[in-house]
């Protein structure tokens, strides 16, 4: 059970032979309040955009006929463009203070509302094409501050166990957004209008929660924290960077230039979601009314494994499990490829892989990032690496949708799995502990 507190918790630190006492674990347990509202902003904000991600694909391609390349191209806007506006929304949240944070996440919150209503308006290529990157405008502003406020109002050793439950909360709602579309696909004489009405209201209730509920100043918590989760180690590299520090001061760092690196060079192989579903559809052929419910195998799997996910990363090292959740993704790709008459058994294999995938990897990635950024220039630091990661991504939508159109689905996904394999190998070389001191139980294997 974890408990909503106002204030973070005191730092704790572990007692000679490494046993944590009785109130030191409850402690760990703890998540503050502002965790838990913007967990609850994120759920009703992820009931509503998942809604419109379930059913897009198929509206896409089948109700206006697009090829594979085509919704490559709206694919990676709806999922890239976002990669254009995180660094301003994080510079801006930094510029504007702890109060930033939250100015420009409504902000955010707000643009992606605005944009439901629209995509009843528009149904040529170019049109939704706007609209979509409008959306993700909103998306790519609001990211980075709400990391931040998260990183700032949780304890150092427990950051996993914050972002996991945040994560949590948030797939709660990409959990119900699929069904609310399924059902209103089923219902509703016009589906596709209803779902995107429906989606507007509920866009609109979660910015009224942020509004409300959400403090307009994280308190940060402690930051001298002891233990294996505590924060980077000094380095050469200046640490003082201000409010005002330009994005190549921070790749400057060591921990932030590897780190985005690694980002990119996965983000390169990370098949979209959409193109995973599919693959799916195409392979096994399901009913088109179906494919609504495919996301919630993804979404029940992150769902389950978010928060365990998150404390495991505390305790191993959050970079180490980050690379083993792209090795878990490369089994889904190779499941995806094995000849193999699974039907619903294969379906559930691939979602469950998928969804575990993400449990290792978002929150992670990102409390991983915060040990590696100080206060002042927390969501500048978020932005650089999600920036780097959802460009990649970007890239890798329209990769693939050309490679499907020239060559086949099935050659595709091979591709995208050796390149996924090249990439995991790259970044571990990448990740490894610089120094010949640095051995297991080093602070820099544990933090990130």
């Amino acid at each position: 059970m974890y408990l909503a507190d106002g204030r973070p918790a005191p730092a704790t630190s572990v007692p000679p032979g490494g046993r944590r006492t009785g109130r030191s674990r409850r402690v760990r347990a703890a998540v503050p309040s502002t965790v838990l509202v913007l967990g609850t902003v994120s759920l009703i904000t992820d009931i509503s955009s998942e809604m419109v991600t379930a059913v897009l694909p198929l509206y896409l391609v089948a109700e206006l006929g697009l090829s594979p390349l085509g919704f490559g191209v709206l694919d990676g806007v709806y999922n890239g463009v976002s990669a254009l506006v995180r660094l301003v929304g994080g510079r801006l949240s930094d510029r504007g203070g702890g109060a930033g944070h939250k100015a420009v996440a409504a902000v955010g919150y707000g643009l992606s509302a605005l944009c439901k209503p629209l995509l009843l308006l528009v149904h040529s290529l170019p049109l939704i094409g706007a609209v979509l990157a409008v959306d993700r405008t909103g998306k790519g502003l609001r990211t980075a501050p709400r990391d931040a406020m998260i990183s700032l109002a949780a304890e150092p050793a427990a950051r996993g166990r914050a972002f996991g439950v945040h994560r949590a909360m948030d797939t709660a709602g990409a959990l119900c957004g699929p069904l609310v579309a399924f059902v209103l696909l089923r219902a509703a004489a016009e589906g596709y209008d209803a779902v995107f009405t429906v989606s507007f209201c509920v866009a609109v209730l979660g910015v009224v929660v942020l509004l409300l509920f959400v403090p307009g100043r994280a308190l940060p918590a402690a930051e001298g924290t002891a233990g294996p989760a505590s924060a980077e180690p000094a380095s050469a590299e200046p640490t003082s960077a201000g409010p005002r520090t330009p994005v190549r001061a921070l790749l400057g760092r060591p921990e932030i230039r590897r780190l985005t690196a690694c980002a990119v060079l996965l983000g390169l192989t990370t098949v979209s979601d959409s193109f995973l579903y599919l693959t799916l559809q195409r392979r096994l052929d399901l009913p088109a009314g179906w494919f609504p419910l495919l996301p919630l195998g993804t979404a029940a799997a992150f769902l389950s494994l978010a928060v365990p996910m998150g404390a495991i990363a505390d305790r191993i090292g959050r970079r180490r499990l980050f690379l083993a959740g792209h090795l878990v993704l490369l089994c889904a790709y190779g499941l995806l490829l094995a000849p193999l008459d699974g039907g619903t058994a294969l379906v559930c294999a691939v979602l469950i892989l998928h969804g575990a995938f993400y449990a290792a990897t978002d929150g992670v990635l990102a409390a991983a990032t915060a040990d590696a950024v100080p206060e002042d220039a927390r969501g500048s630091g978020l932005a650089v690496v999600q920036t780097g990661q959802t460009a990649a991504r970007f890239v890798c939508s329209l990769a693939f949708g050309a490679a499907w159109t020239a060559w086949g689905g099935h050659t595709a996904v091979l591709a995208a799995a050796v390149g996924l394999a090249l990439a995991a190998a790259l970044s571990a070389r990448l990740l490894r502990p610089a120094g010949p001191a640095a051995g297991p139980n080093s602070p820099s294997e544990h933090t990130s």
